[in-house]
């Protein structure tokens, strides 16, 4: 009888740091609005949405809740508007095993304006182009508060803060966008295109004076058939030369976002941590069962 204690306890002793290691999801995480979150019924139907968009299991990963004051401190200079508590519903996900870029997945059955791509060129002003994003909402929601829980959700994903300057820049260049399709009458895609267009120009030609950004911002504008006004070209170029600015502050963001994406993206010549538990204990189990048998 000692014996077979003595192999159960080596079993507890020997497996017990893989689970502890398991429990730790690098490049993964989720977070909550603090008013789902309070919520139970709501929460629960957001963890379930969240795991039928991923292989790993959520119920097990640390679920990060996205309060008023966060959504505050990024957009209130921006649009003037305050949170309460009881109004942060919008929920994400970020997984960023997906390659080799970003893709967006948004909820539309609940995200009613701010569309994938126009988050994904957001994000593209903090640094961000690679991971598999999951915007929702357990209640109709505009979905432009739900950038602040998918940046939150990036930086416990990599690791790495994000300059708050640059969730700024994000978060100015989203409601812009969203404004301007409002007043042109273009669809949000169209204005998300015209933004990712010019900051790719800009990019190569390495511009940040607005003036000079100004007349790329025309220039794609007529390309896209997008009418804008003085004033509506001139805050593009604005907000896109703020964009540039930023780039610099994001070196250590960016370079951790890579070196984590790299990994989780390159098979690695060994099994994977799960494999190696269902491994060790169907080896334990056989363990135990030849000392039960006395072999």
């Amino acid at each position: 009888m000692k014996k077979y204690l003595a192999g159960f306890l080596l079993i507890l002793i020997l497996v017990s740091p893989l689970y502890a290691e398991s429990a730790e999801v690098i490049g993964f995480s989720v977070t909550l609005g603090e008013a789902t979150n309070s919520n139970a019924e709501y929460k629960n139907a957001m963890l379930n949405y969240f795991q039928t968009k991923t292989d790993k299991n959520v119920s097990e990963i640390p679920v990060k809740v996205i309060t008023a004051s966060e959504v505050n401190d990024i957009s209130q200079s921006i649009t003037g508007r305050t949170y309460g508590p009881s109004q942060i519903f919008s929920c994400a996900m970020v997984d960023l095993s997906y390659s080799p870029d970003i893709k967006v997945d948004v909820d539309k059955s609940k995200v009613t304006v701010v569309t994938p791509q126009m988050y994904a060129t957001a994000l593209q002003s903090s640094g961000i182009d690679k991971g598999y994003v999951v915007v929702t909402s357990p209640v109709s929601a505009s979905g432009e508060a739900a950038l602040a829980g998918v940046l939150r959700s990036y930086e416990i994903a990599v690791g790495t803060p994000i300059p708050e300057e640059a969730k700024k820049v994000s978060t100015e260049e989203l409601y812009l966008g969203t404004r301007l399709a409002n007043e042109t009458g273009e669809s949000q895609d169209n204005i998300a295109e015209l933004f990712s267009e010019v900051k790719n120009q800009t990019q190569k030609q390495d511009l940040e004076d607005p003036s000079q950004i100004k007349g790329i911002v025309e220039n794609v504008s007529s390309e896209l058939n997008i009418n804008l006004s003085e004033n509506q070209t001139q805050e593009v170029a604005d907000s896109v030369a703020n964009s540039q600015k930023v780039q610099g502050s994001l070196t250590e963001f960016k370079d951790q976002l890579n070196n984590i994406s790299q990994q989780l993206s390159t098979p690695e010549p060994n099994q994977d941590i799960l494999s190696q538990i269902s491994s060790f204990l169907q080896w334990a189990f056989e363990y135990l069962q030849n000392l039960i048998s006395g072999q």
